[in-house]
Formats: structure tokens, sequence, C-alpha cells
């Protein structure tokens, strides 16, 4: 009986903790949007959305609203079973891969000793999730948008993979809470700028972010592997995409020392290291916001060249130099 006291209050926690990481996630998405329509109506001096709520605060809700209302239509000559799962595996592997996220010292929901393992083996099944939708809806824009896509995401996870094992030879360890305390003298963006850089772009490769929205290029394919989507399978593409996003840009906040403080603001110094967490993470989805206002979209075979051509060989050789550094002068 005391052992299944214990295993009942246990499972309590784990679903506690499972919501106490998903709602706040999903209201972030949600609010994610908004947040990317004012600052891109900001850049391009419009107002951005003002109507539903005060300065537009529900008109995230609105949307979310709209999407559930509307038909889900299933085209007569898709795999009907593929196609409904793609949208929900997509959804799905975009909140599991929070699970080893560090937002502070002890707010974890899984510290295991291979982290990076897990969000490498999370990303490449979430592939699978757009292969499926733009194969089972039997079109050819969608077709070509998951094979798009399905390049893009391959091409340059070699490259994040490969700027990843350099933070690991630095921290000697792929748990990620160690790879954050092993930043306490100093971040890894001031010795390991460059790979920063490059991992921030790859970042926006794997999630189809622009200049890299070639799997959605409306221009080309009206909207590639969810053309045939509507109603709450958009939706679920489209809550993927953004969770996706912030979960790049947590990933990302790995060169700027976690939810470490900025030591040098001495007046902020008392701030929650899970707030110091979260203004990093805004800080990096601004940068998402600016690239897409600023560029314009790649052409595929240029962003096929910038991964295999530049960043896989550049990576790899910060791989070598870094591993090379270490064993010459701390061995």
């Amino acid at each position: 009986m005391i052992f299944q006291s214990e295993f009942f209050f246990f499972f309590i926690e784990r679903i506690i903790s499972i919501f106490a990481i998903i709602l706040p996630l999903l209201i972030a998405v949600a609010y994610l949007t908004l947040a990317e329509r004012k600052v891109m109506a900001s850049m391009q001096q419009r107002r951005g959305p003002t109507v539903v709520g005060a300065v537009g605060l529900l008109q995230p809700l609105a949307d979310g609203l709209k999407l559930f209302l509307k038909e889900t239509v299933l085209p007569s000559s898709a795999n009907t079973i593929i196609f409904i799962l793609a949208p929900i595996l997509t959804f799905m592997l975009s909140l599991i891969a929070w699970a080893v996220i560090p937002f502070s010292a002890v707010a974890v929901f899984a510290d295991i000793n291979i982290g990076i393992i897990y969000i490498f083996a999370v990303s490449s099944i979430g592939v699978y999730g757009i292969i499926a939708a733009g194969w089972s809806s039997n079109a050819k824009y969608a077709f070509l948008g998951g094979l798009r896509s399905a390049a893009q995401m391959i091409s340059y996870e070699v490259s994040i993979g490969l700027i990843l094992l350099c933070v690991l030879v630095c921290a000697g360890s792929l748990n990620l809470t160690e790879i954050v305390i092993s930043q306490k003298t100093v971040w890894y963006i001031v010795p390991l700028y460059p790979l920063c850089l490059m991992f921030f772009i790859s970042a926006l490769a794997e999630t189809n972010r622009a200049p890299f929205d070639l799997p959605e290029a409306e221009a080309e394919l009206v909207s590639g592997y969810n053309v045939e989507y509507s109603g709450m399978g958009f939706a679920l593409f489209f809550l993927g995409e953004y969770s996706n996003m912030i979960l790049m840009s947590a990933l990302v906040t790995i060169f700027l020392g976690g939810w470490l403080p900025l030591i040098s603001i001495a007046p902020f110094i008392w701030l929650p290291h899970e707030l110091w967490f979260g203004l990093k993470v805004t800080f990096v989805l601004f940068f998402f916001f600016w690239v897409r206002a600023a560029f314009p979209r790649y052409r595929y075979d240029q962003l096929m060249s910038l991964g295999w051509k530049v960043f896989l060989p550049l990576s790899l050789a910060w791989l070598i130099f870094i591993a090379g550094i270490l064993v010459f002068f701390v061995n």
C-alpha cells in the first residue's frame, strides 16, 4: 500500500509538471504569433493587429477560435489516416522535446545525462510528420513541399549536430544543465561566436523560417506541405512550427549561458533564473522576426550549397580545432 501511494503521488506530480510546461508553452506560442505581427508591422511602418481586444491582445484567441470552428476538409484522393496523423505527430514531437530543456538549475522535467542526444533523436523524427503530410495529401505542391522540407531539415541537422558537438567537447557533458553550469566563468558565445551565428542560421533552416521557408514558398508551392490542410490540421502544423521556434531559441541560449544572469547588469541580478532564461529566449526570437522582415527568400540551390559547402566544412573544422586546442593545452 505504501508503494502504491508513493507511485500515485509520483504520477500526479509528473502530470502536474507536464501541464506546467505545456500550458505556458501553448500560451507563449499563441502570443508569439501576435508579437511577430507587431514587430514586423513596426519594421514596415504599420500598426499590426489592433481590432480584437486592447491593442490587439485578444487576436491570437480569435485566430485559434476561427481555426477550431472551421471545417476539416479531407481530400478525396488523400490517404486519410496518415493525412490526419501527420499534423498530430508534428505537434506532439514539438512538445516532447521540451522535457530536457532546463529553465533553471532545478526547473527541468527530465534532467537526463544524454539530453543533447534526446534532442537530436526527437528533431530527426520530426521530419516524418512533414513528409507524411506532403505524401498523404496526394497533391504535387504538397509533395514537393514535403521533399524540400525533408532535404532541408536533414542537411542542416548535420551542421547543427557538429556545432553542438563543439559545445559538448568544451563542457565535457551531454547534460544540458551541466553545459549551462560550465559557463559560469564565460559564456560560450565569446570564444565560439562564429559557431553561435552558424547555429542560429541553421535553426532558421531547421524550422523552415524565412529566408529559408522554401517548403512553404507561397510564390512557388502555394503553401507547400500543408496546402491541403484546414481547420485544426493546419492549426497543429502552425503550433508545431512556432513551438519549434521557441525550442531552437532555447537551444541558442546554450551559447548565452542558459539561465545564468548577466553579472555586469547589477540592478537586475535579483531576477529569478527562469526569468533570465525567458528574457534570453525572447531576445533570440526577436532575431527570427527581424530576419523574416529584412531578408528575401533564398533559391533552393543556394540553400543546399550553404548547408553542405559552407556550414558543414566550417563546423567540422571548428570541431577539430577545438578538440586539438583542448587536448594540447588542457591535457
